[in-house]
């Protein structure tokens, strides 16, 4: 899954983006309101973190400005006050929940993965056949046996599962699993689908993952 991080504080954000990533996120950054606009609306993102006090605009008005643009994206604000004010203008904004600052690293988290569910559905265990990934837990079971997977692995086969029977293009597989820095992602979709395969399939009598020449990917 895919995080948009706007934050103008180098020490949170880089922080942060660490955290993230090792819960198996991409996340892109933006250090201001205009670039948090900016990427809100042309990449797809699953999650929004958004801070209030920001060059250019106020997170109040960005998040404002997103609902007014369509962008449902669910919406984390990060507000420096523990103000009553501050939390209404927020949420009235459009925000669908709140941290104060300073905030505890797992309150975000859990409050991420809890946002995150309800947005995907009422079940954090998504499952195909004697396929089961428990996208809390970051587990994957096959017919019983335990497959450790690595973020990026993981977070493509969640994206195949929760597209099953569907083609997945690899620039839908950068596009979930990559931040937008990463400039050789696809050189390496074939070398994940791979190494997916060698962990998914090769043990078992049925192969899950297909390639579709010239399309992409489908779990089938």
């Amino acid at each position: 899954m895919k995080i948009l991080l706007v934050e103008d504080n180098p020490n949170i954000y880089d922080f942060l983006k660490k955290a993230l990533e090792q819960d198996f996120y991409a996340v892109d950054i933006a250090t201001d309101g205009k670039e948090g606009f900016y990427l809100a609306t042309v990449n797809k993102y699953d999650l929004i973190i958004l801070d209030v006090m920001l060059p250019f605009m106020s997170g109040f008005e960005l998040c404002k400005q997103l609902r007014e643009y369509k962008i449902d994206t669910p919406i984390l604000m990060l507000t420096a006050k523990d103000d009553s004010e501050d939390i209404v203008n927020g949420l009235d904004s459009g925000a669908d929940d709140y941290l104060t600052k300073p905030f505890i690293l797992k309150e975000l988290q859990a409050r991420i993965r809890a946002m995150l569910r309800r947005k995907t559905s009422n079940t954090s265990v998504l499952k195909y056949k004697d396929l089961q990934l428990d996208t809390i837990k970051k587990s994957v079971y096959r017919n019983k046996t335990k497959i450790d997977l690595t973020a990026k692995e993981f977070s493509i086969l969640e994206l195949l599962v929760r597209n099953e029977n569907k083609v997945v293009s690899d620039s839908m597989i950068i596009e979930h699993v990559w931040d937008m820095n990463y400039s050789n992602a696809s050189n390496l979709v074939k070398v994940y689908i791979y190494r997916l395969r060698n962990k998914i399939d090769k043990s078992f009598e049925e192969a899950y993952i297909h390639n579709i020449k010239n399309t992409g990917y489908t779990l089938k």
